[in-house]
């Protein structure tokens, strides 16, 4: 093969009478009769390449032959395109290679779909031909934005003093909240590995070695349902420090965030982010990950619903439930038909059904009306702040249900009248997460993150007393209402690790069974220690400006956890089985 001298994308004016060789594909070949034009293609671009027969006439007759995803080299010189033939379009548009010798290495099928921006092909077919649909612009720019991110996160890391360290990706099975992908083990016939939902574990065991600043960019796997922002294996960026304080990891992790987004997205990021408690987050947007590009925030008329004789509300409220609602201004003129479409929306959350009052300039509107008093009315709109032509949109029922409800319907009408940014980046600290979430069916404490998160210190009484009040020393980072990044300071003392685990009814014999190797090394001088996991794939789906993160993973997974390019998962040989001592029953 002839050696590369240029890129195609990389050529320009500079490059004139220049000779290049350069290899690529064929994007598009045009014969005009006398000459040929083809586009060639490589991952930096396009540039024109002109087959002349009075210049190179074998050369010429060769390029007749070539159709779309051809594999070509050219060789040839660079001029300036005659005056009024530019193409502003493309970057190279203002110079062509004219063509010397042509050399075809490999044909092509044609694709089943075309290699371009703007196709229509579906999602699936595009990812059974993946290895095609990454060659088109869009796919391709990606993952160059993705390549950047990599080395600006282990360049940041690094100049500040974090020491990159690869954990095993063949571990013990631990319970961290999702299903684990199990290995089993041929040489020890019964027992399995875990593939990793995290490394957890051992950043926790590396501060206890001494490492103080650790970080990793690091595939982890998950068996979970999927949606539009997860994949069963994905990439995080693992930051675990000791001796430090949690401000002190913020601005940490605000610079990373400024060093990525300002220079590939063009943007200045005020810092510090503003911060919420996960109640107050809750309490203003029904959502631990509120998306802030609007407003719209939830607002509590509980104390008002109980003044009425409306049994949708008070039968609420008399079970522990709660009233609140959205004021969406000036839309008052919402038909019926929508207005049932949003009703529909909160019973898909769980809601038994939804109250609307219009506020016009004379009267107030509602199907519930005869239920309020003119008091009442009064102090709904003052609660609301409710001016003419706004909609007050209530949902009465558990606090969890509310919660579900209102931040759906936020976020849709958001969505449907336009109110969001999409090219604003909100960013925002949500902390002081509840320790424990009870489990109503198995009536029982569950660890709301991990059972290795601190409590906070003034709530360590209450662990014994009042566990469900006891707040975690945890956060989480959102970008636009995705959760980006969560961590937490971790137990770094064996007895308050232990009151955690019988708390969580985790008896000893288990704790030592699944976690034995880090509650010894816990024995032996372990240093207060905290860090967080940045979801790397989220973070470059929100600088791309990506619908799915299947568009910033090479080759993801369909929302049933299926590869339909290697038609993966897939059955294996009963030789394998065998040896592994296992038997399938399906």
């Amino acid at each position: 093969m002839q050696k590369r001298t240029h890129y195609c994308g990389e050529l320009n004016e500079k490059h004139a009478g220049s000779r290049v060789f350069v290899y690529g594909w064929v994007q598009r070949r045009r014969d005009h009769g006398g000459l040929i034009f083809v586009d060639l293609r490589d991952r930096t671009g396009i540039v024109q390449v002109v087959f002349n027969p009075a210049l190179h006439e074998e050369s010429h007759e060769a390029a007749r032959q070539l159709r779309n995803e051809y594999v070509i080299g050219v060789e040839g010189l660079v001029e300036k395109r005659p005056q009024g033939m530019e193409n502003p379009s493309i970057p190279t548009g203002r110079i062509e290679i004219l063509a010397e010798k042509l050399i075809i290495l490999n044909e092509a099928e044609t694709p089943p779909f075309p290699i371009e921006e703007g196709i229509t092909a579906s999602e699936d077919l595009r990812l059974t031909y993946r290895y095609l649909d990454l060659r088109r612009p869009p796919l391709r720019n990606n993952f160059i934005l993705r390549h950047k991110v990599y080395q600006i996160v282990r360049n940041f890391l690094s100049d500040r003093g974090f020491i990159e360290v690869e954990t095993p990706f063949l571990t013990k099975s631990t319970p961290e909240g999702a299903r684990d992908y199990l290995v089993p083990s041929r040489i020890q016939p019964g027992k399995f590995y875990a593939l990793p939902q995290s490394p957890q574990l051992f950043k926790q065991l590396l501060m206890i070695a001494g490492f103080d600043k650790y970080f990793q960019i690091v595939k982890c796997f998950r068996d979970e349902d999927l949606r539009a922002d997860r994949q069963p294996e994905f990439t995080q960026i693992d930051i675990e420090t000791s001796f430090m304080e949690r401000e002190e990891l913020f601005r940490i992790t605000e610079d990373l965030m400024k060093a990525l987004f300002e220079p590939l997205r063009n943007i200045q990021l005020t810092t510090p982010f503003p911060t919420l408690s996960y109640q107050e987050a809750m309490d203003r947007y029904g959502s631990d990950k509120p998306d802030l590009r609007f407003g719209m925030e939830l607002v509590d008329v509980s104390d008002i619903a109980q003044r009425t004789e409306f049994r949708v509300f008070t039968e609420a409220l008399a079970t522990g439930g709660q009233v609140k609602g959205l004021n969406v201004k000036g839309q008052a003129a919402f038909s019926r038909k929508d207005l049932d479409l949003l009703t529909e929306l909160v019973k898909g959350c769980g809601a038994k059904g939804l109250v609307w009052m219009k506020i016009t300039e004379n009267e107030v509107q509602s199907p519930a009306l005869k239920y309020f008093s003119e008091e009442v009315v009064s102090a709904l709109r003052d609660r609301f702040k409710a001016e003419p032509q706004d909609l007050l949109l209530l949902v009465a029922d558990k606090p969890k249900v509310v919660a579900t409800a209102l931040s759906n319907l936020r976020l849709h009408l958001g969505r449907k009248l336009n109110l969001i940014d999409s090219q604003a980046f909100k960013f925002l600290w949500v902390t002081n997460f509840p320790l424990f979430e009870y489990n109503e069916e198995e009536r029982r404490f569950e660890a709301m993150h991990h059972p290795f998160t601190a409590p906070v210190d003034e709530d360590i009484p209450l662990l014994e007393t009042d566990p469900a009040k006891v707040r975690a020393k945890a956060y989480d980072l959102v970008l636009n209402g995705q959760e980006i990044g969560g961590g937490s300071t971790r137990i770094h003392r064996t007895d308050l690790q232990k009151r955690v685990f019988e708390l969580l009814n985790i008896k000893e014999e288990e704790a030592m069974k699944k976690f034995g190797f880090l509650l010894q090394a816990l024995k032996y001088g372990a240093p207060p220690h905290g860090g967080i996991a940045l979801g790397l794939d989220r973070i470059v789906m929100n600088l791309t400006g990506s619908e799915s993160i299947r568009d910033v993973i090479a080759f993801p997974k369909t929302q049933k956890a299926v590869c339909l390019m290697t038609d993966a998962p897939s059955f294996v040989d009963k030789k394998q089985l065998d040896e592994l001592r296992i038997q399938v029953k399906i």
